[in-house]
């Protein structure tokens, strides 16, 4: 299946009123899993690579291409998205090598310069028909927009999306990056809020904080694209830890490897279908 833009997946679930699952790529065993999970529910799925993944294996191109290498070959709509990109420099590298969405991270920057630098990034990459998420934020570490306590204003979502021409906007509404448990309150009244004033997708970042009910409550409310990495880099981790606590012998990385992949194909599955059928 050819590959498909997050912008064609993600305004058709805002049009139906349904969610799509960002899932974060480690290694290309979380590729695998993702668009195998995705195939099981029969369902589109966006890759994300983030820059910090990028960092961690010396180059995006690696990732990069074995992500869009793993997407094309899918048998539903998948996405191959930069995630967190603060560098202009790589989000033209990933433009170059085929990703068709990016998001653009200059949120710990002051809101005029914020506006500045990422209206420069969407002009470059709708010049290249590649859609383009942004975030508005505060100074915080690596939360910035998801730093616990931190809320976007409607109305100044709606100047910032108006004066950068972006196509969706990643907002905070109360989750946070990186969290282990899963009871993040979000603000639904705020995402109906949001939804209604800035017109493009809404992004929920920190997912991996959130219950079920609550990712199905979001999407309900009017969130469109939900970003999920760290739950399954848990999930992915218990399994590898449990194969190898009851066979200490084990050499060959496929042996333990191949239970984690497949415990994260699961429950892609399953969180997908979660966002996709929110008023089940």
């Amino acid at each position: 299946m050819p590959l498909i833009s997050t912008g064609v997946i993600t305004h058709g679930a805002r049009a139906g009123a349904t969610g799509v699952g960002a899932f974060n790529v480690v290694q290309i065993e979380h590729a695998q899993a993702i668009v195998s999970g995705a195939e099981t529910a029969g369902l589109p799925v966006i890759l994300q690579v983030s820059e910090n993944t990028a960092r961690y294996h010396g180059a995006l191109e690696p990732i990069g291409l074995a992500s869009l290498a793993v997407a094309r070959a899918a048998g539903v709509p998948v996405a191959v998205h930069l995630d967190h990109a603060e560098s202009a420099g790589l989000v033209r590298e990933a433009v170059g090598l085929g990703f068709t969405s990016v998001m653009f991270d200059a949120s710990a920057l002051p809101y005029a310069d914020n506006v500045a630098a990422t209206r420069e990034i969407t002009a470059y990459c709708h010049s290249h028909g590649v859609w383009v998420e942004a975030e508005l934020g505060e100074i915080g570490g690596k939360d910035g927009a998801h730093a616990p306590g931190v809320r976007t204003d409607p109305d100044e979502a709606r100047a910032f999306v108006e004066a950068t021409s972006v196509d969706a906007l990643a907002v905070a509404v109360g989750s946070s990056h990186a969290m282990l448990t899963r009871d993040a309150a979000l603000d639904f009244a705020l995402i109906s809020r949001l939804r209604d004033a800035v017109g493009v997708p809404l992004v929920l970042h920190g997912s991996s904080g959130v219950g079920d009910t609550g990712l199905a409550t979001a999407v309900g409310a009017g969130m469109t694209k939900v970003n999920i990495s760290t739950h399954l880099n848990k999930l992915f981790t218990r399994a590898v830890r449990g194969y190898l606590d009851t066979h200490a012998e084990a050499a060959d990385p496929r042996k333990y490897l191949g239970p984690a992949r497949d415990a994260v194909a699961a429950e892609v599955a399953r969180l997908l279908d979660v966002l996709a059928r929110p008023g089940r």
